[in-house]
């Protein structure tokens, strides 16, 4: 019997408006790459024995009977999946976010497996890009890793294994579907309840099933009784994307904590804050002392069982109190409020998920998104995703990875997306936006730096 999609999954692909993709993105820039493109497409083909998800595709069930099912698709091209791009010269920063703010556009094809991988090339000194598109139902969880996690090495002479014979399964035919729907009825009645609530698209009735989340909400019950405040941020999506990129050094932002207290994570919010705060004084919107533009921040938990840490993932409404001119105030609200995840004993330390799990943004930003995605939209203004990583040089294909910035999808009703992934000595931010209500929103990346040089000076 082939694999069925969970009533989550298959809720994610009910809501994906049409025009309104929900895939989670990433770029790694490399250092120039002996070989080239080739090289690096071969990688990615070698290592797909290691993601078996990313060679199949969604099989609906005739008359929406039960959930679609997983299943090899006899037609996979690998060509189709990796693709070749370049920018032109002189390849700057602002090309490549062109590019992938493009790419980031357009929505996956639901007849193939729901992943792209675009290689990149003709960025200044010869450095070649990565940017990777990977639909949230392929990760279920950290035992569905995300393609560019499995990219990667932490050295840069690892062998690079040889592409294998993969044979395709056999796809079910409609009546073995029909069939396969109606046995699970049987011994399962409760599914014919799940299903029609899929069918309709009641992504709240699932909620629960991203683990943690319902937890979230009791903590958060205060803030969620009423609607996120109105602003820029809360707006209808368009079909295009812009996406931005910033910077901090990791050293920086210790320094703000080792000064103020708090943790990283309570630094980096507070440094989105004051950004967003002068973003908006910048368009000239009102921004009084009790201003706030609250973020769904999700977070990765123990999960019940106490041998697999790191594997669920938590969602935890935030008010960013953008109205407070002060940052050290801003600091110490955000660090109450965070205080509770942190103290309940079920949060991760950054450390040992980084232990556990090696390179893991990819997936647990998608774990995020998906979070998001099971919350109602009146409920937030943004999402905020921030993940560690390891902090040594990671190797693709023999090439050093200079930078990683996660690109987290919109969600109906959001203007903006912010993912955060640290990596050997620097916290890489990805800003994705709106292009009609939120294009100004390079004008925002380049205040969240600003705002960390500021901090990290006062206190120097």
């Amino acid at each position: 019997m082939a694999e069925r999609l969970s009533t989550l999954d298959a809720s994610f692909l009910y809501l994906e408006d049409d025009g309104v993709p929900i895939h989670v993105a990433g770029v790694l820039v490399l250092e120039p790459v002996e070989g080239g493109l080739d090289t690096l497409a071969e990688l990615v083909e070698a290592r797909l024995p290691l993601v078996p998800r990313y060679r199949q595709r969604i099989v609906p069930v005739p008359g929406h009977l039960a959930n679609p099912v997983w299943a090899d698709d006899p037609d996979f091209d690998v060509a189709y999946h990796v693709r070749r791009s370049a920018v032109p010269r002189p390849g700057t920063e602002a090309q490549l976010l062109d590019l992938v703010s493009r790419v980031t556009s357009r929505p996956l094809d639901r007849g193939r497996p729901l992943w792209e991988v675009y290689l990149v090339e003709g960025l200044s000194g010869g450095r070649v890009a990565v940017v990777t598109k990977t639909h949230p139902a392929l990760v279920d969880g950290l035992g569905a890793v995300d393609i560019a996690q499995v990219l990667l090495d932490p050295s840069p002479d690892a062998p690079v294994p040889s592409a294998d014979d993969w044979a395709p399964r056999r796809v079910p035919g409609p009546v073995e579907l029909v069939r396969d729907a109606l046995g699970d009825y049987v011994q399962r009645p409760t599914a014919v309840l799940e299903t029609a609530r899929s069918a309709v698209g009641d992504l709240r009735s699932t909620a629960a099933r991203v683990r943690g989340v319902a937890g979230g909400l009791v903590r958060a019950a205060r803030s969620a009784v009423v609607p996120a405040p109105h602003g820029p941020l809360a707006r209808t999506l368009g079909n295009q994307r812009r996406v931005a990129v910033a910077r901090a050094d990791l050293e920086d932002l210790k320094v703000i904590r080792n000064a103020h207290g708090g943790t990283i994570n309570d630094v980096l919010l507070t440094v989105l804050s004051g950004a967003l705060r002068d973003w908006l004084l910048s368009r000239g919107e009102p921004v009084l002392g009790s201003t706030a533009v609250r973020a769904l921040v999700p977070v990765s938990v123990q999960g019940e069982e106490q041998d697999a840490p790191g594997s669920s993932v938590a969602a935890y409404l935030v008010d960013l109190p953008v109205g407070e001119p002060n940052p050290w105030v801003r600091l110490a609200r955000l660090s109450y409020a965070m205080r509770g995840v942190t103290g309940s004993g079920r949060s991760v330390r950054a450390d040992t998920l980084v232990a556990l799990t090696g390179f893991a943004p990819p997936t647990l930003h998608a774990l995020g998104a998906r979070a998001a995605r099971g919350l109602s939209r009146r409920m937030f203004n943004l999402v905020v995703t921030n993940v560690p990583g390891p902090q040594v040089p990671l190797y693709a294909a023999g090439s050093r990875m200079l930078e990683v910035f996660p690109v987290v999808p919109l969600v109906g009703g959001q203007g903006l997306a912010v993912g955060m992934t640290s990596y050997d000595g620097h916290v890489y931010v990805g800003l994705n936006a709106d292009r009609d209500g939120v294009g100004d929103v390079d004008v925002l990346a380049d205040l969240v730096e600003q705002e960390v040089g500021a901090l990290a000076d006062s206190v120097r």
